[in-house]
């Protein structure tokens, strides 16, 4: 079981920076890869950055040049530097594993979800 629990989030001005951490425990190794997810209010929750076990990194359109994903794997930990923040970034955002052996069927389709951290950015 893989388990995470995310810190960071808080009230921030627009323009300003917060860094997100998920610290993660279990067996984060057998999936492909971590991501940020947010949900804004009245808004369906979507993928804001993902890193995948040799690295690569993808961004949404929307945070690309602003957002920065990293990982301690030393420490089993997920991080979103998170410059530039506009208003629209506002959201509870979401620690996830993904591509996770689920050892019931045999897929590596899992997905684990943090409890989620509120972002909150004002003009």
């Amino acid at each position: 079981q893989v388990q995470l629990v995310e810190s960071g989030g808080g009230s921030v001005q627009a323009g300003g920076s917060l860094k997100l951490s998920c610290a993660a425990s279990g067996y984060t190794f057998s999936c492909r890869g971590m991501g940020w997810y947010r949900q804004a209010r009245g808004k369906q929750r979507e993928p804001v950055s993902r890193i995948s076990r040799d690295g690569t990194t993808r961004y949404a359109d929307s945070v690309k040049g602003r957002f920065t994903i990293s990982q301690d794997n030393a420490r089993n930990t997920l991080y979103l530097q998170m410059n530039s923040l506009k208003t629209e970034d506002t959201a509870v955002y979401y620690c996830a594993a993904y591509g996770c052996l689920n050892a019931g069927s045999g897929d590596s389709t899992q997905y684990y979800w943090g409890q989620g951290t509120q972002v909150t950015v004002s003009s």
